[in-house]
């Protein structure tokens, strides 16, 4: 097992008993398919050329025992926050919203305050891992995230190794935002590459404010021929980096179904984590979720989080 020390986080924990544990799917999506909207899905994903719902998704999560999810937007349109805000109004499985707003614009004011009352959006996410290097320094883009801190969002991180810096630099530009990897920023996993990924993990795993989500691995390895043990020494580092306390588990859900089932990927990552303890499992699986994204007033009473 890897070294787990822990770095200090400026953020409250939440205390989590062991009869109130909550397995939570930090990131999931839903969509109904277009060949225009989602252009991304080439033929080797001929899979995922269909609609995913939620209710597909309360199928999936009953093969994982999971009790909750966080719904994560795949367009950048104000269309599809809507749509997936109305979605997770509709049940109780749908425990939180990180949407798309036009964070380098000057409407970004006007479009978070249409979401005021959706109390269901806890944070904002760009597909940044497509945009050309520097995009994440630009003084709008700033702005933009000043907005989000000011208003209490999360901010979903979706990068490339390449970005990595770019991160660290954006992440000390705004000490009060939290922030949270996503994908632990898409690792070389199927050319077995380390270098320079594990090097700028530490380095932004050194940063408080920022967690990082134990999700789409398997879709950055070998489709077919992938295992624990191939990405073992990338579940590692990120512990090293974060510690258990600011680690989530997440699915990617639809997209991991080129590479697995939703139940295997859950099994892999209950495999990893059997040797540590019930307290950092807990929050692994949902604890460290609830906390960042501030779940605990949205979730349903009976699963309500003692703290």
């Amino acid at each position: 097992m890897p070294n787990l020390s822990q770095p200090d986080s400026s953020f409250q924990t939440v205390e989590m008993q062991e009869s109130t544990a909550l397995r939570i799917d930090a990131h999931h999506h839903l969509w109904n398919y277009s060949l225009a909207e989602y252009s991304w899905i080439d033929d080797t994903m001929a899979a995922l050329r269909r609609d995913f719902t939620a209710a597909d998704l309360h199928e999936v999560m009953s093969t994982a025992s999971v009790d909750g999810a966080i719904a994560i937007q795949a367009r950048q349109t104000i269309e599809e926050t809507s749509w997936l805000l109305d979605c997770a109004d509709a049940t109780d499985k749908i425990c939180g919203v990180v949407g798309w707003a036009p964070l380098l614009t000057g409407e970004l004011g006007a479009v978070l305050d249409g979401f005021a009352t959706r109390g269901k959006l806890v944070g904002i996410r760009e597909i940044v891992q497509a945009e050309p290097d520097g995009y994440l320094d630009q003084r709008a883009f700033g702005q933009g995230m000043a907005e989000l801190t000011r208003r209490g969002l999360a901010y979903d991180l979706l990068i490339r190794e390449r970005q990595l810096e770019e991160a660290i630099r954006l992440v000390d530009r705004h000490p009060q935002q939290r922030f949270v990897l996503d994908h632990a920023a898409k690792p070389r996993i199927a050319a077995s590459d380390m270098e320079p990924w594990r090097q700028h993990i530490h380095a932004l795993g050194q940063r408080g404010s920022v967690f990082c989500k134990l999700s789409g691995l398997v879709t950055e390895s070998n489709w077919s021929h992938w295992s624990l043990d191939t990405l073992r020494p990338y579940l590692d580092v990120c512990v090293e980096a974060f510690g258990p306390h600011r680690l989530m588990a997440g699915s990617d859900w639809p997209v991991c179904l080129v590479a697995s089932s939703y139940a295997h990927w859950w099994s892999v990552l209950d495999e990893y984590f059997a040797p540590f303890s019930s307290v950092e499992r807990q929050r692994i699986f949902g604890g460290t979720a609830i906390e960042f994204y501030g779940l605990a007033p949205l979730l349903r009473p009976t699963l309500e989080v003692a703290s």
